[in-house]
């Protein structure tokens, strides 16, 4: 059995270049990528579009739950913002199978679009709140791989923040 001589690091498609943002562009991050080019191989994600939400589509946000009993992501609903369809549930599903699905891929890491309703890995607007929160596939992501390393591309910017994240995805890296 052959190793793969790069750590597999996960990535959001739309930070790749792939065309599947709500608008049908992208948020390629030239920047970020060229950082790390020679360091991992790339596995690429988008919740949106696996979860059937076409490109393009209308733009989701995360919205407050009517009934604010539930604790920590439950107190969320993800929903269209013009339609208010409800995507919670369909992306709370596929997040636990995905991530159910990567496990076995011993991913060293994942870069997440900052501020994204799914993939955001901190401070993304929960509106009808003046709370921040997580995107629900990052949220899946943290909760089942809680020693994971986990970065958006912004913070990544920061050469000591970059830095750091290259030493913690090299460390966890299973042969």
């Amino acid at each position: 059995m052959s190793v793969n001589p790069r750590p597999l690091v996960g990535i959001s498609r739309c930070l790749l270049g792939d065309e599947v943002r709500y608008d049908g562009t992208h948020k390629r991050a030239d920047d970020v990528l060229a950082l790390f080019a020679d360091e991992v191989e790339w596995v690429p994600v988008c919740p949106e579009v696996e979860i059937g939400m076409g490109t393009p589509r209308e733009p989701i946000e995360l919205m407050a739950h009517p009934d604010g009993v539930r604790s920590g992501n439950e107190r969320v609903l993800l929903v269209g913002v013009t339609s208010g369809e409800d995507w919670t549930e369909r992306m709370r599903t596929w997040a636990r199978d995905c991530v159910d699905a990567l496990r076995p891929l011993n991913l060293s890491g994942f870069i997440l679009k900052a501020r994204s309703p799914s993939c955001g890995p901190h401070g993304v607007a929960v509106h009808s709140t003046p709370n921040t929160g997580r995107g629900l596939f990052a949220q899946a992501l943290v909760e089942a791989l809680p020693d994971l390393p986990v970065e958006d591309e912004e913070r990544l910017r920061d050469p000591n923040v970059r830095d750091g994240f290259l030493k913690r995805v090299q460390a966890f890296r299973k042969p």
